[in-house]
């Protein structure tokens, strides 16, 4: 039964969170498939292969401190390079194979924070049962607050930064930005997660410290991600401006597609009048355009000959879409 339950209680926060996560993405939604991958490769094998490497690399301080000092040094000093580089081979795979899903710093920054849902909801389970076995229903429910509420962004957190050091590197021109962000990524991701870890665990005093690092990350990322929707928008603006005088796009749906809430209320009136077809056909039509422009984007910074290739093909994709985009 406690199992069940600890199942719920780390279950319904972690899709709250997915959801708002998701509902960042704004003009251009990272395929579903990848964005799950994404989130069950840091809840099943990051966690299996997170627990054995932390066990392993643990048995020198159990062998020279005694248990909660060990356990303290343990969490603080072994659990973030393992966990964040563990987390971190979903994004490099990301990175490898599926690059031209990162079109800006967003979708890094949403990657990571998916794997480290995925991370955070299955080892939440195993603190509340253990939580609950050790000290009891009153302790269970405190643990529940404070991991899966008040900390419950932590992993999201620390792993997002991976993901923004990944698509910052894929985004630049400089050989040394597109070296040493991604490894300056995974630098900061294990630091917030070492500072987190190491003020949870020594003294109990000490977690407003866990607090400030944890919830000020959180307030930066919110930053940044705000500023990245808004760089979206400019390169929305830009580049579609140019397809409306090449007859590519209207002036009303320009219009429509660069702006967030006009997307959302029109979706909405096509999805009330017209029904689902309708709403995906203008969704996908959305879509398409948002991709148009990350491509001339990208084409404008590196001139390559693979994206004038797909500039062309999603021009014409776009020809495609009947009149529920007009």
């Amino acid at each position: 039964m406690i199992v069940t339950l600890s199942i719920i209680a780390a279950l319904i926060p972690a899709l709250f969170y997915v959801i708002v996560i998701y509902w960042f993405d704004r003009y251009e939604k990272e395929p579903m498939w990848l964005l799950a991958a994404a989130f069950l490769w840091g809840a099943i094998p990051s966690i299996i292969i997170a627990s054995i490497f932390n066990s392993l690399l643990s048995i020198p301080f159990e062998l020279l401190v005694e248990g909660g000092t060990a356990e303290a040094l343990s969490a603080a000093l072994v659990a973030p390079p393992v966990e964040e580089t563990i987390k971190g081979l979903a994004l490099l795979a990301i990175f490898f194979l599926w690059r031209n899903e990162i079109d800006s710093p967003l979708d890094g920054i949403i990657y990571g924070a998916m794997v480290g849902m995925g991370f955070a909801m299955v080892e939440n389970v195993f603190y509340f049962v253990e939580t609950f076995n050790a000290d009891g229903l009153e302790a269970w429910g405190v643990n529940i607050f404070f991991r899966a509420i008040v900390f419950g962004l932590n992993h999201s957190l620390f792993t997002s930064m991976s993901g923004l050091g990944i698509a910052v590197a894929l985004m630049s021109k400089n050989n040394l930005t597109r070296f040493f962000a991604p490894i300056a990524g995974w630098c900061l991701a294990m630091f917030l997660h070492f500072a987190h870890n190491a003020s949870v665990s020594f003294d109990e005093a000490l977690c407003f410290l866990a607090l400030i690092f944890d919830w000020g990350g959180v307030l930066l990322m919110l930053g940044i991600i705000v500023w990245s929707l808004v760089q979206e928008r400019s390169w929305l603006r830009q580049y579609l401006a140019e397809e409306v005088a090449q007859g590519t796009l209207t002036d009303d749906q320009f219009r429509r597609v660069s702006s967030g809430r006009k997307r959302a209320a029109f979706n909405w009136a096509q999805w009330r009048q017209n029904g689902f077809r309708a709403y995906r056909q203008a969704v996908g039509f959305q879509q398409t355009c948002s991709e148009l422009a990350y491509r001339k984007h990208h084409h404008e910074l590196f001139q390559d000959e693979k994206s004038l290739t797909e500039i062309v093909a999603l021009r014409e994709k776009l020809g495609t879409f009947g009149s529920a985009v007009v």
